[in-house]
This record gives C-alpha cells, sequence and structure tokens, in this order.
C-alpha cells in the first residue's frame, strides 16, 4: 500500500520512527508531522497564520502546524500519489475512552477518513521516557496490512491502543468499545515569576467504565485494543425522540 504516516507527538517521535520502520518494510511509506509536540490539539486548523514546510534528514516532512493540517498539506499538495490509508501514530501515551475526543492522534486519523481514506491511529500505553514502541509498530503494522482486505467502512476510522509489554505477554487483539473517565477537576492555579496568577492542567480524570468490552479493560489484561470510532457525530436513535417535540415549536 502507499501509506500517509502523522501523529501528533512531532515529527521526531520514537513512535513516529518505529512505526515508518515497521510499516516500510512493506508498503511506500510518506511522513508528514508536526514540528513540535502538538498533543491535545484534537482536530485544529491553522487559520491565522500560513504553514511551512521542510524535508529533514530523514526524509520525513515537518509542518508548522497542526495532526489535522499536516494530513491536508500531506494529500492536497505534498504526495504525488493519492495514498491507499492514513495512518497516525505511535503516540506515546494511550488513547483511551474519553481521549480520542482530545487526542491529536486521532484527529490526524479522522482527517484521513474526512478526504476519504481509511484511516488508522496507533498508541502505546506508556509515558515512560524510554518506552520501547518496537512491539506496538509491529502489531499495528499487521493490522494495517490486512486492511485492503478487509475495508473499513467509510464513516469509521480504527483506534488501536497496545499495552506497553513484551510480546510473550500480549494475550491477543480484541475488538472493543470506548470506556469512560471520570471528570477531570484538577485544573491548577499558580503564579508566574511576576505574581501573575497562570493555570495549568492537572492529571487527567480516573477511570469510570473499564468493564468488559471496553478499551480500558483490554489494555488492563494485555490485549490489543482495537475500536472503531464513528466520524458521522450524529446521535441517529435520538433524531426521532427530538423529532417528537422539536418540530412543535413554533418560530
Amino acid at each position: 500500500m502507499k501509506i500517509l504516516l502523522s501523529n501528533d507527538d512531532g515529527v521526531h517521535a520514537r513512535g513516529l520512527k518505529a512505526l515508518y520502520e515497521a510499516l516500510s518494510v512493506e508498503h511506500e511509506v510518506k511522513v508528514i508531522a508536526p514540528d513540535r509536540n502538538c498533543s491535545g490539539a484534537s482536530n485544529s486548523l491553522t487559520l491565522v497564520n500560513p504553514l511551512r514546510m521542510q524535508q529533514m534528514q530523514s526524509g520525513f516532512y515537518s509542518v508548522t502546524g497542526t495532526p489535522t493540517d499536516c494530513v491536508h498539506i500531506g494529500v492536497n499538495r505534498l504526495l504525488d500519489f493519492e495514498p491507499d490509508i492514513v495512518v497516525s501514530g505511535i503516540n506515546h501515551g494511550a488513547n483511551l475512552g474519553d481521549d480520542v475526543i482530545y487526542s491529536g492522534t486521532v484527529a490526524a486519523a479522522t482527517e484521513g477518513r474526512h478526504m476519504g481514506l481509511p484511516a488508522v491511529a496507533v498508541s502505546l500505553n506508556s509515558y515512560e521516557q524510554d518506552a520501547d514502541f518496537t512491539v506496538a509498530a509491529s502489531i499495528a503494522a499487521k493490522i494495517i496490512s490486512q486492511i485492503q482486505s478487509h475495508p473499513i467502512p467509510s464513516d469509521q476510522i480504527l483506534n488501536i491502543n497496545v499495552p506497553a509489554v513484551s510480546l510473550d505477554k500480549i494475550k491477543g487483539i480484541q475488538t472493543t468499545r470506548c470506556g469512560r473517565r471520570h471528570q477531570a477537576d484538577t485544573m491548577v492555579k499558580t503564579k508566574d515569576p511576576f505574581g501573575r496568577d497562570v493555570f495549568w492542567y492537572g492529571a487527567i480524570g480516573g477511570i469510570k467504565d473499564a468493564s468488559k468490552g471496553t478499551d480500558f479493560a483490554a489494555i488492563n489484561n494485555n490485549f490489543v485494543s482495537v475500536t472503531p470510532l464513528t466520524v458521522d457525530m450524529t446521535a441517529h436513535q435520538s433524531v426521532a425522540l427530538l423529532e417528537d417535540w422539536i418540530t412543535q415549536i413554533k418560530v
């Protein structure tokens, strides 16, 4: 396959390099990624500044924008071919449950799907500085290589999370649904050197739903989690319910 690879940890991230090396064994891979860490960028676009791009010594392309910008400029301007798939990752840290709303890793994949391409996001469940991405890269490459013969529905992407354990400790691969976190309420107020108030996001909320079938449960039990995420955010089951009373309002 011809693959466009991006991420949200930035063009120098070790997870990006590991996934590039694993995918390049069988596929043609072009890398275009942010010039800095864009974790939490979600689907944001750069609209008030121009985007600048340069090719690194590694051959990767660096963009002064968000993960979504990278996929846009890659598909529309950089590549001399239409990729068969957009892949994002490997993120340094899991993207489970509610995290997918904020994740720049998931957003890059989502943008690929918005542009009509199959798309996959990959994350490693570790925040350790010396995290080993090779196992996650190998497993993700095996899953991605199956997608041409097992197409993803046109309104969905796959969100892959891999436990940070050795290969012999991984019990298998499970299809999952998103779990849930408790509400995060840890905004921290401090002072800058001039005595002015500044605020930092603290720790994310704890796990609220890690029941059987969730991505949290899979990871906690050393299974690779593969969650299909819908790009269409419509709550279809509520359309008829709303029609019962919304249409009765006179304007």
